[in-house]
């Protein structure tokens, strides 16, 4: 799965950065997290319980923040496991540049899932992953103007 986009975020770079990397936004961000811990400035672990389509999962596993270029971009790599729903892994590369008062985030997500949600079929994860998404983006604008 692949997955590629932008973003207009209400605040200036070096807010977006911090934000994009604070666990407690992130947590309140991503749909179904449970529980994100840092264990270093590089390294998280999570928890997140997601459904797609009759397939309902709770995925554990570690997420690790590479080549990191503060406050223009990073890598983000993860893998995890979900029972007999299989596993998801995958990486994604984020960009932020300064745009006017505000900043544009620039993502490219490639993502492999296995189990019973590969047999799902492509178009049911793809459409799954571009709602998530969404939803991650609207909870990410109440975080940034709650936190203003």
């Amino acid at each position: 799965m692949k997955l590629n986009g932008e973003q207009s975020l209400p605040c200036d770079i070096d807010r977006a950065w911090e934000l994009l990397l604070d666990p407690d936004v992130l947590q309140a961000c991503i749909p179904g997290c449970e529980s994100l811990t840092r264990h270093s400035a590089e390294s998280f672990s999570a928890v997140v319980a997601i459904k797609v389509g009759p397939v309902k999962a709770r995925f554990t596993g570690d997420v690790v923040l590479s080549d990191l270029t503060p406050p223009y971009s990073c890598r983000i790599s993860g893998k995890g496991a979900g029972g007999i729903a299989g596993f998801a892994e995958g990486g994604a590369t984020m960009s932020l540049v300064a745009e006017g008062e505000g900043t544009l985030l620039r993502y490219n997500v490639d993502a492999q899932v296995g189990g019973k949600l590969a047999q799902l079929g492509a178009r049911l994860i793809d459409s799954t992953a571009k709602k998530l998404a969404q939803e991650f983006f609207q909870r990410l604008e109440v975080q940034i103007t709650e936190l203003a």
